[in-house]
């Protein structure tokens, strides 16, 4: 009989305990945003495709343990502006931390910030295995990072968000906890300790301060934990070893590109740096850059595309209105719902097809041959452009 590591007894048992509290909370006390927020749809088919069993691993990244290693703390996601103005500030590079994230979301924003009047991205980047020194900007929620951040547990820093959105998120407080500027600095009566702001990228805008300013320190804010301090209960992906990769026998993806507006060129980009094993991210205008004009990279792109539906949910009852003047924002069509898929690593792509059920049940994904998913250790960028953008790789 071969041995049984921790790791897999933590992934094991407490996955298993996980689903089952979850199941009660959502079938019981719990408001009925999660069924409501998307059309009927197929449900998932259950649990994600398993990592090799034998190989404990960095849970958001599929790495594996080594001696030491430790994966029980907190998860922390931070959200994070990602149009021009935010990137750059009187010539200064605003944005840091990005590159120390093992996964970072990257979102609709809502807002109409483009030159078209579409809207444009939002990041959500997640710190586990380790945690940046500081995040910078910070900026307020969005309903998928419901969906998003549930099957993961933990923390989510932001600056709050409108009134509806942030009773939404509240219905999910069995999954994880919002924590905002200003909820923070209350309870640590004024001192600032998670978060902060950076005077140099102070601002203000028809007489208000606006709030580029502020940064967030994950690992400070991971002491706000009262709960979810084991970290994810689960892989959120489906790990493999490099060689068993999906993408070993995949096309060629040396550059790849997700447009994300409909009436101009306005696309994020990744190019494959043979030589130091990552994809370089590009902004519609350049480099996608950090502060000390440091490129952003990941091991691994994962584009999941699902419908967007401009709105509000109840969140007692989880009907979507859509559009209004109630401050509609984006609500993607992800729980209980499928999708197309592609995703990239080490120059070369797959597609197929995902699937999620409940909030806080993981993603599963099928490749078009019918076989599952083996994604390579590694950060991942996950981008969700909407339901139809012609991606394009070469």
């Amino acid at each position: 009989m071969q041995p049984v590591s921790r790791r897999n007894v933590l992934l094991g048992s407490l996955g298993i305990a996980g689903a089952a509290v979850a199941g009660g909370a959502l079938a019981g006390c719990a408001p009925q945003a999660p069924a409501g927020t998307v059309p009927p749809g197929p449900a998932s088919s259950g649990a994600p495709t398993p990592s090799t069993p034998q190989t404990p691993r960095w849970p958001l990244t599929g790495v594996p343990l080594a001696a030491g290693d430790d994966p029980k703390q907190v998860a922390v996601a931070v959200k994070v502006p990602d149009n021009k103005r935010e990137h750059i500030h009187n010539g200064m590079l605003v944005q840091q931390g990005i590159n120390d994230a093992d996964i970072v979301f990257v979102e609709n924003d809502g807002y109409s910030s483009l030159p078209s009047g579409e809207a444009g991205t939002r990041l959500m980047p997640v710190f586990h295995s380790k945690y940046a020194e500081a995040v910078q900007a910070v900026r307020s929620m969005r309903p998928v990072d419901a969906a998003l951040m549930a099957p993961i547990t933990g923390i989510i820093g932001s600056t709050g968000g409108t009134g509806w959105v942030l009773r939404y998120m509240k219905a999910f407080s069995n999954f994880f906890t919002p924590i905002d500027y200003m909820t923070a600095k209350a309870a640590f009566g004024g001192k600032y300790v998670a978060y902060d702001i950076n005077g140099k990228f102070v601002y203000n805008y028809n007489g208000i301060k606006r709030d580029k300013a502020v940064f967030c320190r994950p690992g400070k804010l991971a002491t706000l934990a009262k709960k979810f301090t084991d970290g994810p209960q689960i892989n959120y992906f489906p790990w493999a070893d490099e060689a068993e990769a999906s993408t070993v026998n995949g096309q060629p993806a040396v550059s790849v590109k997700v447009p994300w507006a409909k009436k101009m060129n306005w696309t994020m980009s990744y190019k494959w740096d043979e030589a130091k094993k990552v994809y370089k991210r590009y902004m519609p205008w350049g480099p996608h850059l950090l502060a000390g004009k440091v490129q952003v990279t990941t091991e691994n792109i994962l584009v999941i595309l699902a419908p967007i539906t401009y709105g509000r949910i109840n969140s007692s009852t989880g009907k979507i209105t859509e559009n209004g003047a109630s401050h509609p924002e984006p609500i993607y069509h992800v729980i209980n719902g499928t999708g197309k898929f592609y995703y990239a690593h080490a120059g070369k792509y797959v597609t197929g097809t995902w699937t999620k059920g409940a909030v806080n049940e993981p993603w599963a994904f099928t490749l078009d041959d019918g076989t599952p998913l083996k994604m390579a250790p590694g950060r991942t960028f996950v981008e969700m452009p909407g339901a139809n953008p012609k991606v394009t790789f070469a």
